[in-house]
């Protein structure tokens, strides 16, 4: 064994027995997370969920390269979906490994025949290289302060993504029958197939019990290939049921839609409910009332300008969310510091400049004591496109956070409360704040010049007596 895998074991074992609770809803505010005794936020613009099952990724040097960003996500697949090279026409997708460079939760066998190489899978048998490079992922990203997002499944969109699972009959030695890609997700179609599932979760949810930075995600996108609902379920009950033999419990997530829709029938163990390139204030206010983080934990397919993304994810987390991932397509193999320069014909953006503007959001947002907040869209005086385009979170004569997408000239009529308040504002793209500006309102309407901002802005509000005094970062 070398010296690298006995580091990486060492940091498994001293992960397995910390004594940290793992991450979980603010009790004082479920709308947010907690985790490491500390109200918390996810944000992040991170790879493309590839960085266990592809093994030419340097999953440490992106590790480091998040932390040195002020991130605090990433969202990883176990595995079980792949796609091949140009899929969706991405340019040097981690997703889509080298013929012979993919691992999988299970062993291959001695008979050669797997569709990107090398021999077919066992799946009754474990392959031990994948869960120690999935622990040290883990463990590594623990250390980074990195929240994972652990997809167990994806829907196979098309039959090129179904032909490269190590599910599909043709890659593996057990007989588990001819299926089409929209029935393998399912109670009722699936034959063989939901008994290695089930098994899959019971062994992931085993290995990792031991850390605290895992959320599990039931599965990505359900609402394409045909997954359904009582599937979905089902695999939540399977790792409630699983985790009761342990002492801490891990956050469950399940994809809703794409921008919005309204949650009907919320499973009680789901805490958190994403959305993919989600359409705010709508995908957050239609869902508020469950009192569960609301996530953004996919965006692109927008072009590639940073300033599509910057907004999304500053109107996402102003709206009352609490989770927001860009798919940063500038993470590939040989450019895990994020420095790949992709073709325009990429189906999203990412970039060094776009993560260091979602780090400006971090510290905005990190200087308020949102515990306390809640969105407001009544605090904007003005037509109706004007209050569409300002996102605030609020509590009312102490604290407030708005952010302006769009129209960052001239002024805006705010409904505030008599007080002495601090104003400070910043700009999104740069980061820079102007000075503390500090404001003695008599009440109802207060009128503030908007910088000339290039793009968006933002502002903060803070009543003097407050007990918890802003400090700009």
């Amino acid at each position: 064994m070398g010296k690298q895998h006995i580091l990486v074991l060492c940091i498994v074992m001293f992960a397995l027995c910390s004594q940290a609770q793992p991450i979980a809803l603010h009790p004082g505010n479920p709308h947010y997370f907690t985790y490491g005794g500390k109200p918390t936020i996810l944000v992040t613009s991170g790879e493309h969920y590839g960085a266990v099952l592809n093994l030419d990724v340097d999953y440490v040097t992106y590790l480091k390269t998040l932390k040195a960003d002020r991130l605090n996500l990433t969202r990883l697949f176990t595995g079980v979906y792949v796609e091949p090279p140009g899929a969706f026409n991405i340019t040097r997708n981690t997703l889509a490994p080298d013929p012979g460079r993919y691992i999988g939760p299970w062993a291959r066998s001695k008979v050669p025949g797997y569709a990107n190489g090398g021999n077919k899978f066992d799946l009754a048998q474990w392959d031990t290289a994948y869960f120690v490079r999935l622990k040290a992922f883990m463990a590594f990203a623990e250390k980074c302060g990195v929240i994972v997002e652990l997809a167990l499944f994806c829907p196979f969109y098309e039959d090129a993504q179904w032909k490269l699972s190590p599910l599909h009959a043709a890659n593996n030695i057990n007989q588990t029958g001819e299926f089409k890609n929209t029935d393998v997700y399912t109670l009722d179609r699936s034959g063989k197939l939901l008994q290695v599932q089930e098994k899959l979760v019971r062994k992931i949810v085993h290995e990792l019990a031991g850390f605290d930075n895992l959320i599990y995600e039931i599965c990505n996108e359900p609402y394409f290939g045909g997954v359904t609902l009582d599937w979905q379920h089902h695999i939540a009950d399977i790792i409630v049921a699983e985790e009761k033999q342990f002492p801490n419990k891990h956050l469950i997530s399940q994809n809703i839609a794409n921008g919005s829709a309204a949650i009907l029938a919320p499973h009680p163990a789901v805490s958190v409910f994403n959305f993919h390139y989600g359409a705010p204030p709508h995908a957050v206010a239609k869902n508020y009332h469950l009192n569960k983080v609301i996530g953004d934990n996919e965006t692109g397919f927008a072009g590639n300008k940073d300033s599509t993304y910057r907004r999304e994810g500053w109107q996402f987390l102003l709206a009352g969310g609490a989770l927001y991932n860009n798919l940063d397509y500038s993470f590939t193999v040989g450019h895990e510091q994020g420095d790949f320069q992709y073709p325009s014909t990429q189906p999203g953006g990412g970039s060094v400049a776009l993560r260091k503007q979602l780090a400006y959001l971090q510290d905005f947002l990190s200087g308020f004591d949102y515990i306390n907040m809640k969105p407001d869209s009544s605090l904007v005086i003005g037509d109706g496109q004007a209050i569409q385009t300002v996102y605030a979170l609020a509590e009312q004569g102490k604290q407030y956070a708005f952010y302006f997408a769009a129209g960052t000239k001239g002024q805006v009529a705010l409904s505030i409360p008599k007080g002495h308040y601090k104003l400070v504002w910043m700009d999104p793209i740069t980061g820079k704040r102007t000075p503390v500006e500090k404001r003695e309102h008599a009440g109802g309407k207060l009128v503030l010049n908007i910088p000339a901002f290039k793009e968006d802005g933002a502002l903060s509000i803070i009543g003097s007596t407050y007990i918890k005094q802003y400090t700009p970062k």
